[in-house]
């Protein structure tokens, strides 16, 4: 497993993919944040808080961790190459595991630079240092979370077609379900339960700074859910 987690870094490094990730992310973050003016502006909003960003970052992931993960099989299909990753003395598991934890190490390292942001309201609050860090470090878990979810559903996603554009569009499509398609449903047919399934529901309750264990549960759920579905998938094959 370790072999194929570092040959997915390697590869992500190798070429432009894993830069361009990195600096998309910090780029529309920025500028969201700090440069365009609107809703997302911190230094519009008056208040020294993390919440825009927290708020901003998980439709910008909707679509830059499938741009990750659509390759993650897709590409090993269409080269041929993954009949003979399954003749390597390593289990399926093993294999789904180090393509997703490359694909997730890498959003990880785009999600570090973010804590500048931390330090900056941190210097901008009035008195300084005034900064809510309970809520803060609870919503960088939900974020982790968040991402470790989306990255299974991307690599499950890579499972489905050679074609890296059929991968990206479906992973795409499963993330806005799974992230707020529930919620939507939830209003049209007024049920707390059905919302409850939904990421964003889950989300925005480890925002508030309060680590419940059903909120863990479900973004574990969710995850175990989809890198089991990427090993019946590759099993298939």
């Amino acid at each position: 497993m370790l072999a194929i987690l570092k040959k997915e870094i390697n590869s992500f490094f190798a070429s432009p993919i894993g830069y361009l990730v990195i600096a998309i992310f910090l780029l529309l973050n920025g500028l969201f944040l700090w440069v365009f003016k609107g809703e997302f502006n911190i230094l519009d909003n008056g208040f020294a808080d993390l919440s825009t960003f927290f708020l901003l970052a998980p439709w910008i992931l909707i679509f830059l961790i499938p741009a990750v993960t659509m390759r993650s099989f897709s590409d090993e299909k269409k080269q041929g190459t993954l009949e003979l990753l399954l003749t390597k003395p390593i289990s399926t598991l093993q294999l789904v595991l180090g393509k997703y934890l490359g694909a997730f190490l890498l959003i990880i390292i785009a999600l570090l630079p973010t804590l500048l942001y931390v330090y900056t309201v941190y210097q901008l609050g009035n008195p300084l240092g005034n900064l809510d860090f309970g809520s803060t470090l609870g919503s960088y878990f939900g974020l982790l979370f968040l991402v470790a979810a989306y990255t299974a559903i991307g690599v499950f996603a890579s499972t489905i077609s050679d074609n890296q554009i059929v991968a990206f569009i479906v992973a795409v499509f499963l993330c806005l379900f799974f992230y707020i398609g529930f919620e939507g449903i939830a209003d049209v047919i007024s049920s707390n339960t059905v919302e409850q399934l939904g990421m964003n529901a889950h989300y925005k309750s480890m925002s508030r700074g309060v680590l419940d264990t059903r909120d863990l549960i479900y973004f574990l759920s969710v995850t175990i859910l989809f890198i089991a579905l990427t090993k019946f998938n590759i099993k298939k094959q």
